[in-house]
């Protein structure tokens, strides 16, 4: 299986980036895992509507570009589908059982995605009502996913 991991900008922090190359390692047992950047766009805290849509947009044309072919399409959205860990992993092994082979979670920048990326999800999905910062959001999207993986095998794993 093959894991994709398409997100806006960079990470910054020396503790998410630790917490990423954790959840990597671990994850390299279950899957082959691709994180791909895109470069984010610079905003102001004042912007405009038009102009929070532009910078969506151009964030969005990166994104776009780069979905791997044949992928089956995850947008992390605060408006998406809810699941708990149990459905997550089950959505995955069923993806895999169907012959998935390739899934890619598309985590936008501090404004969202742009509605051409969100038209582009075979699912949207969220993990809260809150709103994450994309950096640790990246975090807790590859713990969920090495949790469905454990799920999946029948391997413990703490509650």
């Amino acid at each position: 299986m093959n894991i994709y991991v398409l997100c806006v900008g960079k990470i910054k922090e020396k503790f998410y980036r630790e917490a990423v190359c954790e959840y990597s390692k671990r994850l390299s047992k279950f899957c082959k895992l691709s994180i791909i950047e895109v470069d984010d766009e610079e905003t102001s805290q004042n912007a405009s509507v038009a102009t929070e849509n532009a910078v969506k947009d151009k964030e969005g044309d990166r994104i776009l570009k780069k979905i791997p072919s044949n992928s089956y399409v995850f947008t992390l959205e605060i408006d998406g589908k809810k699941t708990d860990s149990v459905g997550f992993s089950k959505k995955i092994n069923d993806l895999c059982i169907k012959g998935q082979s390739n899934l890619c979670f598309i985590i936008g920048g501090s404004l969202g995605l742009s509605d051409n990326v969100k038209n582009k999800a075979n699912e949207k999905i969220s993990f809260s009502d809150m709103t994450f910062p994309h950096q640790l959001m990246r975090v807790i999207l590859l713990e969920q996913i090495y949790r469905s993986f454990k799920i999946i095998n029948n391997e413990p794993y703490h509650k």
